[in-house]
């Protein structure tokens, strides 16, 4: 495959790595410096385009993709709020897009899990919950998206909680969630690649359910397993389609 990366920064490059060695041809690589090679003519060299940008770019690679006709894996989050017209758009132009909050095989493990698990705790309502998560410095939305999946799979399941609220630790507010909110509890640190906890707390005991990045590897070679996998499709989809994990 001929592959766009937009957005070069760490990420870009750990993608740009693993698809040279699944024999895949960078043929455009976009960042801050080169933002005027952004073009239909450019990125309809390309088979499929992956973004990992940043969350003021993606809606304009987007836009680029769909005119383009250029399919597209989005893995940069802080856009979420426009996803239904986004859906529309890419729907109603017959073009392709792949969204994820994270691409790892084990994320997805955990993402499935969690959605379990908040159907079994719905049944013990001693238990309250709460998520937490920690990223690098660099990043710039808070919650993560992964975070954010993890609370929407947690409100599916938990009757007690009507919709999640952040809050950053050290920001300029720290949030008190009521009773009726999930807390979703952010932390900056250095260069962590992304650690996500769900915890269960009663008065007897916690449960804690978690996840730990080792690095930002897992995230960039799901993102080129997704850029194969939509091949040949038209569409729009996320993630979840390409894991089967019914059991």
């Amino acid at each position: 495959m001929r592959i766009a990366l937009l957005g070069y920064g760490k990420m870009g490059r750990i993608i740009e790595k693993f698809a040279l060695e699944r024999g895949h041809e960078i043929v455009l690589k976009i960042d801050e410096t080169n933002l005027d090679q952004l073009t239909t003519e450019n990125l309809q060299k390309a088979d499929a385009a992956i973004d990992f940008s940043t969350p003021h770019s993606v809606m304009g690679n987007i836009d680029a993709c769909f005119m383009a006709g250029t399919p597209l894996v989005v893995g940069t989050t802080g856009w979420y709020e426009q996803m239904e017209s986004v859906k529309e758009r890419c729907e109603g132009s017959n073009n392709t897009l792949l969204w994820g909050s994270n691409f790892s095989i084990g994320v997805n493990v955990f993402f499935f899990v969690n959605k379990m698990l908040a159907k079994i705790m719905n049944r013990y309502p001693q238990y309250d919950v709460q998520v937490e998560e920690i990223h690098h410095i660099h990043k710039l939305d808070s919650p993560s998206g992964t975070a954010i999946t993890i609370a929407e799979g947690i409100l599916e399941g938990v009757a007690s909680k009507k919709e999640w609220v952040n809050s950053l630790v050290g920001g300029a507010e720290e949030v008190v969630a009521k009773q009726e909110q999930l807390l979703i509890e952010s932390h900056r640190i250095e260069e962590v690649p992304g650690t996500h906890t769900v915890i269960y707390s009663s008065e007897v005991d916690d449960i804690e359910f978690k996840h730990t990045a080792h690095s930002r590897a897992g995230f960039a070679l799901g993102a080129v397993i997704a850029a194969e996998w939509l091949k040949d499709k038209k569409g729009f989809y996320s993630v979840k389609d390409i894991f089967d994990f019914n059991i």
